[in-house]
């Protein structure tokens, strides 16, 4: 940014302290690619806790997936800007990128971790029962 003389900061701090992008809503009217959202979505979470379950703990594994997962919850059109799951997930990323690779979270925290996705999943989940 310093390079172009950019002085952005809130961009700033979304991409470099919280790593992911302001959020993107587009809806272009067909449910297909809503479908499609919806469907990566619950992909990103399945992998995400199941690397949890798996004891993977190094912010170098974690991370990515996290960050993918973001990536597929800021793509829901309709969502709302407090929703539950974003906030989960972005905390979470911000504590890993504020990590060294190296790092590992500690049971205690993979625990949490665990039972935060598992309650944004659910409040996803409701949220597509309740969008009918």
């Amino acid at each position: 940014m310093e390079l172009y003389q950019l002085e952005c900061p809130r961009a700033r701090e979304r991409l470099l302290r919280m790593g992911v992008p302001e959020q993107i809503k587009s809806g272009d009217g067909s449910g297909q690619h809503d479908a499609v959202t919806i469907a990566e979505t619950v992909q990103m979470f399945i992998t995400a806790m199941d690397a949890v379950k798996l004891e993977q703990r190094a912010v170098d594994e974690l991370q990515p997936l996290l960050s993918d997962l973001m990536d597929a919850l800021t793509r829901l059109p309709e969502t709302p800007n407090d929703f539950d799951a974003n906030r989960k997930v972005s905390l979470w990323l911000q504590k890993l990128n504020a990590m060294r690779a190296v790092d590992e979270i500690d049971e205690d925290d993979s625990r949490q971790l665990y039972h935060d996705l598992d309650s944004a999943y659910a409040e996803f989940t409701r949220f597509l029962k309740r969008k009918k």
